[in-house]
Protein backbone atom coordinates (compact mmCIF):
# COMPACT_ATOMS: atom_id res chain seq x y z
CA UNK A 1 0.00 0.00 0.00
CA UNK A 2 1.18 3.46 -0.97
CA UNK A 3 -0.44 6.47 0.37
CA UNK A 4 0.22 9.93 -1.98
CA UNK A 5 0.98 8.33 -4.74
CA UNK A 6 -0.36 10.66 -7.03
CA UNK A 7 2.93 11.99 -8.15
CA UNK A 8 6.75 12.00 -7.01
CA UNK A 9 8.01 9.21 -4.25
CA UNK A 10 4.76 7.72 -3.84
CA UNK A 11 4.21 6.99 -7.62
CA UNK A 12 7.86 5.95 -7.94
CA UNK A 13 7.70 3.87 -5.29
CA UNK A 14 4.55 2.31 -5.70
CA UNK A 15 6.17 1.62 -9.57
CA UNK A 16 9.12 -0.25 -7.90
CA UNK A 17 6.84 -2.15 -5.95
CA UNK A 18 5.16 -3.31 -9.15
CA UNK A 19 8.58 -4.43 -10.76
CA UNK A 20 9.88 -6.40 -7.35
CA UNK A 21 6.27 -8.70 -8.46
CA UNK A 22 3.73 -7.23 -5.25
CA UNK A 23 0.40 -6.21 -6.15
CA UNK A 24 0.03 -2.61 -4.97
CA UNK A 25 -2.78 -0.35 -3.29
CA UNK A 26 -2.04 3.11 -4.54
CA UNK A 27 -4.20 6.06 -2.96
CA UNK A 28 -4.12 9.56 -3.23
CA UNK A 29 -6.61 13.00 -2.50
CA UNK A 30 -6.85 13.98 -5.85
CA UNK A 31 -8.87 11.17 -7.19
CA UNK A 32 -8.10 12.34 -10.74
CA UNK A 33 -4.50 12.47 -10.30
CA UNK A 34 -5.15 9.20 -8.67
CA UNK A 35 -6.87 7.14 -11.50
CA UNK A 36 -4.56 8.76 -13.88
CA UNK A 37 -1.19 7.14 -12.36
CA UNK A 38 -3.15 3.39 -11.61
CA UNK A 39 -3.31 3.59 -15.28
CA UNK A 40 -0.46 4.07 -15.97
CA UNK A 41 1.22 1.90 -13.39
CA UNK A 42 -0.85 -0.83 -15.24
CA UNK A 43 0.17 -0.03 -18.29
CA UNK A 44 3.64 0.26 -17.67
CA UNK A 45 3.99 -2.64 -15.47
CA UNK A 46 1.11 -4.93 -16.25
CA UNK A 47 1.20 -5.30 -12.38
CA UNK A 48 -2.45 -5.75 -10.09
CA UNK A 49 -3.29 -2.01 -8.95
CA UNK A 50 -5.86 -1.34 -6.85
CA UNK A 51 -6.80 2.39 -6.83
CA UNK A 52 -8.81 3.74 -2.98
CA UNK A 53 -9.12 7.55 -2.57
CA UNK A 54 -8.03 9.27 0.67
CA UNK A 55 -7.33 11.95 2.31
CA UNK A 56 -5.35 11.65 5.36
CA UNK A 57 -6.88 14.49 7.20
CA UNK A 58 -10.04 12.43 7.09
CA UNK A 59 -10.39 9.50 9.59
CA UNK A 60 -13.27 7.65 7.93
CA UNK A 61 -11.19 7.85 4.97
CA UNK A 62 -8.02 6.16 6.05
CA UNK A 63 -10.11 3.74 7.66
CA UNK A 64 -11.54 2.95 4.81
CA UNK A 65 -8.20 2.75 2.57
CA UNK A 66 -6.76 0.02 4.88
CA UNK A 67 -10.50 -2.10 4.87
CA UNK A 68 -10.51 -1.38 0.90
CA UNK A 69 -7.54 -3.23 0.72
CA UNK A 70 -8.06 -5.70 2.61
CA UNK A 71 -11.66 -6.17 0.98
CA UNK A 72 -9.66 -6.49 -2.56
CA UNK A 73 -6.55 -8.48 -2.05
CA UNK A 74 -7.56 -10.39 1.47
CA UNK A 75 -4.83 -8.71 3.71
CA UNK A 76 -1.84 -6.29 2.97
CA UNK A 77 2.13 -6.88 4.46
CA UNK A 78 3.34 -3.11 3.72
CA UNK A 79 2.13 0.34 3.87
CA UNK A 80 4.11 3.19 2.81
CA UNK A 81 2.99 6.26 4.18
CA UNK A 82 4.06 9.09 2.15
CA UNK A 83 1.84 12.09 2.37
CA UNK A 84 3.08 15.17 3.46
CA UNK A 85 2.26 19.47 2.81
CA UNK A 86 5.31 21.97 2.79
CA UNK A 87 5.59 25.38 1.67
CA UNK A 88 7.81 28.21 2.70
CA UNK A 89 7.05 31.27 5.20
CA UNK A 90 8.37 32.99 7.76
CA UNK A 91 8.11 31.82 11.21
CA UNK A 92 7.13 35.34 12.13
CA UNK A 93 4.16 35.59 9.16
CA UNK A 94 3.03 32.17 10.01
CA UNK A 95 -0.18 31.88 10.66
CA UNK A 96 -2.06 29.20 13.12
CA UNK A 97 -3.72 27.61 10.13
CA UNK A 98 -0.58 27.55 8.04
CA UNK A 99 1.08 25.63 11.00
CA UNK A 100 -1.91 23.57 11.64
CA UNK A 101 -2.82 22.58 8.06
CA UNK A 102 0.92 20.95 7.63
CA UNK A 103 0.98 19.41 10.95
CA UNK A 104 -2.72 18.05 10.31
CA UNK A 105 -1.49 16.45 6.64
CA UNK A 106 2.07 15.53 6.98
CA UNK A 107 2.23 14.81 10.90
CA UNK A 108 -1.45 13.69 12.32
CA UNK A 109 -1.84 12.14 8.92
CA UNK A 110 0.87 9.95 9.40
CA UNK A 111 0.20 9.16 12.57
CA UNK A 112 -3.62 8.37 11.61
CA UNK A 113 -2.06 6.29 8.59
CA UNK A 114 0.25 4.35 10.89
CA UNK A 115 -2.60 3.56 13.71
CA UNK A 116 -4.40 2.05 11.09
CA UNK A 117 -1.99 0.01 9.24
CA UNK A 118 -0.98 -1.02 13.06
CA UNK A 119 -4.61 -2.44 13.82
CA UNK A 120 -4.10 -5.11 10.77
CA UNK A 121 -0.67 -5.69 10.87
CA UNK A 122 -0.20 -6.56 14.95
CA UNK A 123 -3.43 -8.59 14.41
CA UNK A 124 -1.44 -10.54 11.33
CA UNK A 125 1.68 -10.72 13.37
CA UNK A 126 3.68 -9.27 10.49
CA UNK A 127 4.38 -6.52 8.07
CA UNK A 128 6.26 -3.30 7.72
CA UNK A 129 5.63 0.01 7.74
CA UNK A 130 7.87 2.70 6.33
CA UNK A 131 6.98 6.64 6.58
CA UNK A 132 8.26 9.24 5.06
CA UNK A 133 10.39 11.75 6.76
CA UNK A 134 12.93 14.63 5.61
CA UNK A 135 16.75 15.84 6.31
CA UNK A 136 14.57 18.93 7.72
CA UNK A 137 13.44 16.70 10.46
CA UNK A 138 17.71 16.98 12.03
CA UNK A 139 18.05 20.25 9.93
CA UNK A 140 17.38 23.70 10.23
CA UNK A 141 16.11 25.68 6.91
CA UNK A 142 14.43 29.30 7.03
CA UNK A 143 10.95 29.47 6.26
CA UNK A 144 10.49 25.29 7.09
CA UNK A 145 9.69 25.40 10.63
CA UNK A 146 6.15 23.98 10.51
CA UNK A 147 7.31 21.23 7.59
CA UNK A 148 10.43 20.67 9.71
CA UNK A 149 8.46 20.69 13.20
CA UNK A 150 5.78 17.81 10.99
CA UNK A 151 9.22 15.45 10.11
CA UNK A 152 10.77 15.80 13.19
CA UNK A 153 7.09 14.50 14.27
CA UNK A 154 7.26 11.70 11.74
CA UNK A 155 10.45 10.90 12.83
CA UNK A 156 9.85 10.26 16.95
CA UNK A 157 6.52 8.66 15.52
CA UNK A 158 8.50 5.96 13.72
CA UNK A 159 10.60 4.98 16.32
CA UNK A 160 7.65 4.62 18.70
CA UNK A 161 5.72 2.54 16.55
CA UNK A 162 8.44 0.14 15.95
CA UNK A 163 8.89 -0.27 20.17
CA UNK A 164 5.45 -1.16 20.61
CA UNK A 165 5.01 -3.35 17.52
CA UNK A 166 8.37 -5.04 17.56
CA UNK A 167 6.40 -8.04 19.86
CA UNK A 168 4.42 -8.89 17.46
CA UNK A 169 6.81 -9.31 14.30
CA UNK A 170 5.87 -5.94 12.49
CA UNK A 171 8.80 -3.39 11.62
CA UNK A 172 8.35 0.45 11.04
CA UNK A 173 11.08 2.60 9.66
CA UNK A 174 11.22 5.81 8.03
CA UNK A 175 13.35 7.55 5.00
CA UNK A 176 14.73 10.64 5.33
CA UNK A 177 15.13 12.33 1.89
CA UNK A 178 16.86 15.66 1.83
CA UNK A 179 15.65 16.84 -1.95
CA UNK A 180 13.72 14.86 -4.49
CA UNK A 181 13.11 16.08 -7.54
CA UNK A 182 9.18 15.74 -9.19
CA UNK A 183 6.85 18.10 -11.19
CA UNK A 184 4.69 19.01 -8.23
CA UNK A 185 8.02 20.57 -6.41
CA UNK A 186 7.87 23.83 -7.15
CA UNK A 187 4.13 24.56 -5.61
CA UNK A 188 6.34 24.41 -1.97
CA UNK A 189 9.63 25.50 -2.99
CA UNK A 190 10.27 28.84 -5.20
CA UNK A 191 12.91 28.22 -8.21
CA UNK A 192 15.88 30.35 -6.80
CA UNK A 193 15.41 28.21 -3.30
CA UNK A 194 15.23 25.45 -5.21
CA UNK A 195 18.46 26.07 -7.15
CA UNK A 196 20.46 26.85 -3.53
CA UNK A 197 19.23 23.33 -2.70
CA UNK A 198 20.58 21.58 -5.73
CA UNK A 199 24.02 23.46 -4.61
CA UNK A 200 24.18 22.00 -1.37
CA UNK A 201 24.11 18.47 -2.68
CA UNK A 202 27.54 16.64 -3.19
CA UNK A 203 26.18 15.65 -7.08
CA UNK A 204 24.45 19.31 -7.30
CA UNK A 205 21.25 17.90 -8.14
CA UNK A 206 18.11 16.27 -6.22
CA UNK A 207 17.71 12.81 -5.80
CA UNK A 208 14.82 10.91 -8.33
CA UNK A 209 12.42 10.16 -7.00
CA UNK A 210 13.13 6.05 -7.94
CA UNK A 211 16.40 6.56 -5.89
CA UNK A 212 14.26 7.60 -2.36
CA UNK A 213 11.43 4.74 -3.69
CA UNK A 214 14.41 2.09 -3.64
CA UNK A 215 15.65 2.86 -0.25
CA UNK A 216 11.92 2.34 0.49
CA UNK A 217 11.88 -1.10 -0.88
CA UNK A 218 14.40 -2.15 0.97
CA UNK A 219 12.71 -1.24 4.38
CA UNK A 220 10.02 -2.83 3.14
CA UNK A 221 11.65 -6.14 2.30
CA UNK A 222 13.22 -8.87 4.26
CA UNK A 223 16.61 -7.50 3.37
CA UNK A 224 16.23 -5.01 6.45
CA UNK A 225 14.59 -7.76 8.29
CA UNK A 226 16.69 -6.80 11.50
CA UNK A 227 15.96 -2.95 10.79
CA UNK A 228 13.15 -1.13 12.97
CA UNK A 229 13.20 2.13 14.20
CA UNK A 230 15.56 3.60 12.02
CA UNK A 231 15.10 6.36 9.99
CA UNK A 232 17.50 6.33 6.82
CA UNK A 233 19.04 9.40 5.12
CA UNK A 234 18.40 9.82 1.57
CA UNK A 235 20.77 12.74 0.68
CA UNK A 236 24.09 14.08 -0.18
CA UNK A 237 24.00 17.18 1.43
CA UNK A 238 26.87 18.90 2.98
CA UNK A 239 27.64 18.64 6.35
Amino acid sequence: MTAAAGTGIGSATARRCLEEGAAVVVSDAHERRLAETAEELRAETGGDVHAIACNVTDQAQVTGLYEGAIAHFGRFDVAVHNAGLGGTVPLVDMTDEQWATVLDITLTGTFRCTRAALAHLLAQEGGAIVNNASVLGWRAQPGQAHYAAAKAGVMALTRCAAAEAAPFGVRVNAVSPSLAEHPFLNRAIPDEDLAILRRRELFGRGAETWEVANVIVFLASDYSSYMSGEVISVSSQHP
